[in-house]
């Protein structure tokens, strides 16, 4: 049990990037009633967008461990608004066409655009996993009874603010209130005057914009390649089914629940090590036999 703090640090350390990657779908699929496949592959994008700036900062001499913060300062703003704004046009030009449509054919339509950006990835930059090598990723921060290496710490304290603000945005903006109002009843918004298509779009870019940033987190902690985007993508949604479909305000415990469960199966189950990334199936599975409604009351 002597590793037991460092277990639990290391889930909850954990659950910040899937906290703000599961935001984002949790959104799309709230807001606007659509199951995004391609999340995965904005997270992919947003690491690619990190991974270049990594490459471009390193060429410039005399800024040594500095590459790494200004991989945050700088990466987390360009890939939120690179992304955006491929998001937004994404709504406009293949999504918005098909909202009316039966769900079966949205849910074909990103399962499309997901396969078209893996392999789009793979031919314009190269299928082979990359890594950054970013300063301070293996460097530990030692205390008492727990070692953490830095580049966890920053993760989760990037991913903890991303999703606060996020959730005053929703609370306090005008934009933020008119999504959970078209989240509510999509009728009784339009009905009082919320413009329905501009929120949608607003959504999904945000949506985007929140995959990318934990993608360019993402490679403080693993390598890059266009085929990140599946894992990342069945993980966020055993966690939005966890937390009920819709519900933005469960996404936080489900993903403490989902790290915390990873680690500990990793720690104390014999070859908890090959279990632990199959453990969102389980997640699953027993959500929605048990309690359907996930994390709602």
């Amino acid at each position: 049990m002597e590793a037991l703090p460092q277990t639990l640090l290391f889930g909850i350390l954990r659950s910040g990037l899937y906290a703000l990657t599961a935001l984002g779908l949790a959104i799309s699929l709230g807001v606007i009633g659509v199951v995004n496949f391609a999340h995965g592959e904005f997270v992919m994008l947003g690491a690619f967008i990190g991974f270049w700036l990594y490459l471009t900062l390193s060429g410039v001499s005399g800024l040594g461990p500095a590459v790494s913060p200004l991989v945050i300062v700088i990466g987390l703003p360009l890939s939120a608004i690179v992304l955006y704004a491929i998001a937004a046009g994404v709504y406009r030009f293949t999504l918005r066409p098909v909202l009316r449509q039966p769900e079966l054919n949205q849910m074909l339509l990103t399962f499309g655009l997901s396969i078209l950006a893996v392999n789009a990835t793979s031919i314009v930059l190269s299928p082979q996993a990359k890594d950054a090598n970013l300063a301070w990723r293996f460097d530990l921060l030692e205390l008492d009874f727990v070692n953490v290496t830095f580049a966890r710490i920053a993760a989760f304290v990037v991913s903890a603010v991303l999703v606060g603000a996020t959730y005053l945005l929703l609370a306090r903006t005008k934009l933020g209130k008119q999504m959970r109002a078209v989240a509510q009843n999509r009728l009784g918004a339009q009905i009082v005057g919320i413009p329905i298509d501009r929120v949608y779009e607003f959504a999904f870019g945000l949506s985007a914009a929140l995959a990318a940033a934990a993608g360019v987190m993402l490679i403080f902690q693993t390598q890059v390649s266009p085929f990140l985007g599946l894992g990342t993508l069945l993980k966020s949604f055993s966690i939005v089914v966890l937390a009920g479909l819709g519900n933005l305000a469960g996404v936080i415990w489900a993903s403490l629940l989902l790290g915390l469960a990873e680690q500990l199966v990793s720690q104390y189950v014999p070859g908890g090590a090959a279990l632990r990334d199959g453990l969102f199936f389980v997640i699953i599975f027993l959500v929605l036999i048990v309690k359907p409604s996930g994390l709602r009351r």
